[in-house]
């Protein structure tokens, strides 16, 4: 069973009926025993980076995602989700992530530069780092597929984890992965047959 963390934030019933449409049993949770007893954990998220870390402790569930992690299940953050997952965000002030990956979230606009517009939203292509192996979860997916985007966000000083990269303006990042850990800044859910390719390779790992 995958657990998909319930913590108020995220699409959550949209995230199960695509998993239900890859043939995988998806069960939306609010309580630390069902991700204990989960094979695989999904973070989805959307809104803002301290109020979702603030929503997450307090559910109650902070804790036990995380010792599920460093164990070793397998995890997939998505969108903020996946920006959770980092040391640090700069949404608004410092906050402090829950450092399972290194790296900081930043804003994009910066990087980006004038002529693109903020927040990013839309359909951009996926690009695989040419020095890493492809991440499991794209097992499936080839370079220059189209996959949906919605944030102001990104992933930035991550070359440990970068699993993929989308070109805005400037090379964004769009997948990590780190030994079990996986999370992309887009929505797979959102992404048509391409997302589900993902979400069905993430499920049978």
């Amino acid at each position: 069973m995958i657990a998909i963390v319930d913590y108020g934030v995220g699409n959550l019933f949209s995230l199960k009926s695509s998993f239900a449409c890859v043939g995988a049993q998806a069960e939306v949770t609010r309580e630390a025993s069902a991700l204990r007893r989960a094979s695989k954990i999904v973070l989805p998220g959307v809104g803002a980076f301290a109020d979702a870390a603030k929503k997450l402790k307090e559910s109650g569930l902070q804790e036990a995602f995380c010792e599920e992690a460093r164990a070793g299940k397998p995890v997939l953050g998505i969108c903020l989700g996946m920006q959770l997952l980092f040391e640090e965000s700069l949404e608004y002030g410092v906050h402090p992530g829950l450092g399972l990956l290194k790296g900081r979230v930043e804003p994009i606009a910066p990087a980006v530069g004038k002529g693109y517009k903020v927040p990013h939203i839309g359909w951009n292509v996926l690009n695989f780092p040419k020095e890493r192996p492809k991440a499991p979860i794209f097992a499936d997916v080839s370079e220059g597929d189209y996959v949906y985007f919605v944030h102001s966000y990104y992933a930035a000083h991550c070359e440990d984890s970068l699993a993929a990269t989308t070109d805005y303006g400037a090379p964004l990042t769009a997948a990590v992965w780190q030994g079990s850990l996986f999370a992309t800044q887009f929505h797979p859910e959102k992404s048509g047959e391409v997302g589900l390719k993902i979400l069905r390779a993430f499920a049978r790992l």
